[in-house]
């Protein structure tokens, strides 16, 4: 009976704290928003849905780089000598085409991370929330302001020119290769008119030095014979003034 007793007092106590909490909300000021009627003003610094103002990018995939989950997707290609892009709102050149630039809304984890590398603060994200949708498909934002013919016709130009640009490039080296071919044959010329006597032979010291050998003097060649250089004919000697006693009488 006394156990019944209390679990009926626990069982109105229940009721009347919460009657009371209900009752004191129910007279104090509303906090609710009356959805879609009423929208949360989000604060500035919210994640919510990216968004990319293509005039400013400058496809430098800072931001693909960044996203962990690589949500972002990029293919970007050099612009031609005859096509001038200009210039983004921050002073920045453009020298890419943006063929592609996707985004997968489905992927991302508003982390931010690919919002702070950007140089020209063109990738960020916006004050929207109600994005929802039935196909994941449309969760895919594509940004790039070509179309497919443009692409088309972009990447055509751009690998004309660079094909153009390797064989200039082939060209110069071919050239640079025969200026050293002739400019090594013009002194190989000069060092052998150098060497030349005057009479077109070659002197016999540099053949004898460029045979290996050197040719031996003449009385090195006397002294290996065993005989010693006679005077030549009708020249006087030491020997005829000492022998002639007809010049000694004189």
């Amino acid at each position: 009976m006394v156990q019944a007793v209390k679990n009926s007092w626990a069982t109105f106590k229940s009721i009347f704290t919460g009657m009371g909490i209900t009752g004191r909300h129910l007279v104090g000021p509303t906090v609710t928003l009356q959805y879609p009627e009423e929208r949360a003003t989000l604060p500035k610094n919210a994640r919510a849905r990216l968004f990319v103002n293509m005039d400013d990018c400058i496809g430098c995939t800072l931001c693909a780089k960044a996203c962990p989950v690589n949500c972002i997707d990029i293919e970007t290609v050099p612009t031609t000598a005859d096509v001038d892009l200009g210039k983004t709102s921050t002073g920045n050149p453009k020298r890419f085409w943006l063929t592609r630039f996707n985004i997968d809304m489905a992927k991302c984890m508003y982390c931010d991370l690919c919002v702070h590398p950007c140089p020209t603060n063109c990738i960020y994200m916006e004050q929207e929330y109600e994005y929802s949708e039935y196909d994941r498909s449309n969760l895919l934002y594509k940004f790039s302001q070509l179309s497919p013919v443009e692409v088309d016709d972009v990447k055509a130009k751009a690998e004309a020119e660079a094909i153009q640009k390797q064989k200039e490039k082939e060209e110069k080296a071919r050239q640079k290769a025969e200026e050293a071919r002739l400019k090594k044959e013009q002194e190989a010329a000069e060092k052998a008119r150098a060497a030349d006597d005057g009479t077109g032979a070659v002197p016999a010291a540099d053949a004898a030095k460029a045979a290996g050998t050197t040719a031996p003097d003449a009385a090195d060649a006397a002294r290996v014979a065993g005989t010693a250089a006679k005077p030549a004919p009708g020249s006087p000697s030491k020997l005829d003034d000492t022998q002639n006693p007809s010049k000694g009488e004189a």
